[in-house]
């Protein structure tokens, strides 16, 4: 095979092949990159169209989720002071307390002595309530007002600072209790323990809310964003998906993985979710709602360059450059560049087409050479009658 074999009359070439006609419209048209073919070939080599038009593009980021504590709501308990825990209201993790529940009863010296130091201030103000000395009194209710405070640095409640003061009654423990409904997820207090101010003695989760965390690519950060909703399903509720939304991107990289943490926040009033569950999150980016969407299949991507194949009608085909934007996860592809809306595209064959246009070019090129050749000269196997130029032919 010759391709560069070229003669007016039809026939063989000299290997013994037919020659392919050649005619000056499609030499042209060649020329202009414009590839015509006749509808025996279009319908045999399968090729498709689609038109092009608007719609919204939607960018979907699927990835794993873990679900944990709300930081927020979760609370450790512990002493200001020493002393020995004297009774367990609460003895065992998993349980669920509420708001102002009794935990334990501790026995401190300290808080002792600061309960002593309280209704010595008070008796101070009653007995100098009718002092002629002005300056006397108003020492007497600083020294109330500090040893009040002094009570509630210890962690003493407002009712039984009232409680004491009402009573007048020294209560040899106190009663530790609940800052919040939630449940029990960690308990260190044995009774009869000794205790150290700052001792770790119960750590309770408000579990009506929860935290997931998600790792996201470098290259998706774009798409995500403060407050954009999330969706979440968990494979032991698979008919259930939740919603919730992210509330925080970290500004920083993990070294290892190269991957950005995400957090999202759900609503869990059942309790359904439960910290340390996987579960798979979807988190979907509107970036458009009238973008200029084509499939997929319908540009060839050589790695420098898209080229699409724009249908003329007639069989007549055109290649396009284009510039392509975001992919959608519904193989549809936003177009920025070489295409308008109602464009017809070939989206099924247009690797033969690619073929054709090359061979198309190929052949324009040698007939033009063959114009530009200057007379007696020859071009690879040309005839005797081929020294003048002629802008039509027969091709091997």
């Amino acid at each position: 095979m010759d391709p560069s074999y070229i003669s007016e009359k039809p026939g063989k070439s000299p290997m013994g092949m037919d020659l392919v006609p050649v005619y000056a419209d499609e030499t042209e048209s060649a020329t202009g990159k414009t590839i015509t073919i006749d509808p025996v070939t279009i319908q045999n080599m399968g090729i498709r169209t689609a038109t092009l038009a608007r719609g919204p593009l939607v960018k979907t980021i699927r990835t794993v989720g873990r679900v944990d504590y709300d930081e927020e709501t979760l609370y450790f308990i512990n002493t200001k002071f020493e002393g020995w825990i004297e009774k367990l209201h609460v003895d065992q993790t998993g349980v669920q307390v509420e708001k102002g529940e009794p935990l334990f009863e501790v026995y401190s010296p300290a808080l002792y002595s600061a309960q002593e130091e309280f209704l010595a201030a008070l008796r101070g103000v009653e007995r100098l309530s009718e002092s002629t000395i002005p300056e006397a009194l108003e020492q007497s209710r600083r020294l109330v007002d500090a040893a009040r405070t002094r009570l509630k640095y210890y962690d003493v409640s407002d009712d039984q600072v009232e409680q004491l003061a009402r009573t007048r009654e020294i209560q040899k423990t106190l009663t530790i209790h609940s800052p919040a409904r939630g449940i029990v997820t960690e308990k260190m207090a044995l009774e009869g323990m000794y205790l150290m101010p700052g001792m770790r003695l119960y750590a309770i989760a408000d579990l009506s809310k929860v935290w997931v965390y998600v790792d996201i690519y470098e290259y998706q950060l774009p798409w995500v964003r403060v407050g954009q909703e999330a969706r979440m399903t968990l494979p032991y509720v698979p008919n259930r998906e939740f919603v919730g939304r992210v509330t925080y991107i970290y500004p920083y990289l993990e070294k290892q993985t190269r991957v950005i943490k995400v957090r999202l926040e759900f609503e869990n009033p059942t309790l359904e979710l439960k910290p340390a569950m996987y579960a798979n999150v979807m988190l979907r980016a509107d970036l458009d709602r009238s973008a200029l969407l084509i499939p997929r299949e319908a540009f060839i991507d050589s790695g420098t360059r898209k080229v699409a194949f724009l249908d003329l009608g007639e069989g007549k085909f055109q290649p396009r450059d284009i510039q392509v934007g975001v992919e959608a996860e519904d193989g549809m592809v936003e177009v920025s560049h070489g295409l308008d809306e109602g464009d017809r595209v070939v989206t099924s064959g247009q690797f033969l087409l690619d073929a054709e246009s090359k061979l198309k070019e190929a052949i324009a090129k040698m007939l033009e050479s063959q114009k530009s050749a200057p007379a007696g000269e020859h071009t690879g196997h040309e005839m005797s009658e081929q020294k003048k130029p002629m802008p039509t032919g027969h091709v091997h």
